[in-house]
C-alpha cells in the first residue's frame, strides 16, 4: 500500500516514515477516515453485500490516507482495513468458484450436444428437443477444437489403467486361538481357618505382659522402660503396646521436676469419675532411629526392661511366614 513518490525529496518532513510531532488535528482526521473505512469493511459484512468495484475504491482511499500516516496508531488502522478487504475478497472469490450460478452443467451438455450435431437448436415456437437417438455425435469435431488449444500429442490410454495389471485379492488370515496347557495353569492356594496358626506374640498377650512388668518396676522413665538397645523394631512395638494401657486409663504419663517423662500404673477411671469430668488424654509420639540412639546414649541403657521377644511367624497352610 506504500507508493513511492519521486517528487518528494528524501529528508523533507513529508517523506519521514515516523513523525512524533505530526499535527494533532491531522492525526485525528486520519483516524476518523480510517474508522469510517473500517466500518464499511467490517468483518460482519457479508460478501454479497458489497461489489468488487467498491472494494477497489476502498483500497484506493486507504492508499491515499496512508500517504499521511506517520505514527503506529494510524498504521494499525490501515492494516485493519487491508485485512478486512482481503477477507471479503477471499470470500467473494470462493463464492464465485463454488456458486451454483457460475457454471450450469445442463446448459453446457446441451450446447456440447448441439455442437457435435447430436441435437438441433429449438425454434422459437418449439416445446421439445429433437430426438438424439437418430443422430450420431461427431466427437472428432470436439477433438479438433481441443487440439487447437493444446500442443500435447494425443495418445491412447485406458481409463482403468494397463490391462496386464491384475487386482490383488486380499487373503483372509485365520488366527489360531491361543490354548493354554492345563498343566501350566495354576490356581491360588486355598487357605482354611484351621490352617492358620497365629504366633504367640499376639497384641493382647503382649499388652498384659508389659502391664505385669510395669507393675513390678513401679514408676519408671518412659525411655528406660520401652527402649530395647539391641532392637529398634521391638522398641517401636513396646511403645505400641504401652499405648493401649494409656488409652484404657491403666497407665499414666507425667513429667517430673527434672523434665523426664515418667510412666506408672493407675486405676482406670470409673463411669462416675468420667461423669465428674475426669478425661483421658493421648499424644502422638515421634520415635525414629535417631531418637532411639539418642535415648540409649543419654539414659545409658544397656539392657531392655522388656524381654526380647522372638520374631513373629504365621503359618499359612504348610508354610511359615515371618
Amino acid at each position: 500500500m506504500v507508493q513511492f513518490d519521486p517528487n518528494v525529496r528524501m529528508g523533507s518532513p513529508s517523506s519521514l516514515p515516523y513523525d512524533p510531532d505530526q499535527d494533532a488535528a491531522e492525526k485525528r482526521d486520519i483516524r476518523k477516515k480510517y474508522r469510517a473505512l473500517e466500518k464499511r469493511t467490517g468483518e460482519q459484512l457479508r460478501p454479497q453485500d458489497i461489489k468488487a468495484a467498491e472494494l477497489v475504491e476502498q483500497v484506493e482511499e486507504a492508499d491515499e490516507l496512508f500517504q499521511k500516516v506517520k505514527n503506529p496508531t494510524e498504521a494499525t488502522l490501515d492494516s485493519t482495513v487491508l485485512r478486512n478487504v482481503s477477507s471479503i475478497s477471499a470470500q467473494k472469490a470462493r463464492a464465485m468458484k463454488l456458486g451454483s450460478a457460475a457454471f450450469d452443467i445442463d446448459d453446457f451438455v446441451s450446447k456440447l450436444a448441439i455442437f457435435m450435431g447430436g441435437r438441433h437448436e429449438l425454434a422459437d415456437d418449439a416445446s421439445e428437443l429433437d430426438d438424439i437417438g437418430d443422430s450420431v455425435m461427431d466427437w472428432e469435431k470436439v477433438g479438433r477444437r481441443a487440439l487447437a488449444k493444446s500442443r500435447r500429442v494425443p495418445v491412447m490410454g485406458f481409463m482403468l489403467g494397463p490391462l496386464s495389471v491384475e487386482q490383488k485379492k486380499r487373503a483372509s488370515v485365520k488366527r489360531a486361538k491361543l490354548e493354554k496347557s492345563k498343566e501350566e495353569e495354576r490356581r491360588p492356594q486355598e487357605i482354611k481357618e484351621e490352617d492358620i496358626q497365629r504366633s504367640e506374640n499376639e497384641t493382647t498377650k503382649n499388652v498384659i505382659k508389659i502391664r505385669e512388668i510395669l507393675e513390678e518396676s513401679g514408676s519408671v522413665n518412659l525411655f528406660r522402660f520401652v527402649v530395647n538397645p539391641n532392637d529398634f523394631a521391638q522398641s517401636v512395638e513396646n511403645i505400641f503396646y504401652l499405648s493401649f494401657l494409656i488409652r484404657d486409663g491403666l497407665c499414666a504419663l507425667e513429667i517430673d521436676d527434672n523434665g523426664e517423662p515418667i510412666i506408672f500404673l493407675c486405676e482406670a477411671p470409673s463411669a462416675q469419675d468420667r461423669a465428674d469430668g475426669v478425661t483421658c488424654h493421648q499424644i502422638v509420639m515421634e520415635f525414629d532411629m535417631a531418637t532411639w540412639k539418642r535415648a540409649i546414649e543419654v539414659f545409658e541403657i544397656t539392657e531392655s526392661m522388656i524381654p526380647q521377644r522372638p520374631a513373629a511367624k504365621t503359618r499359612l497352610g504348610g508354610k511359615w511366614y515371618g
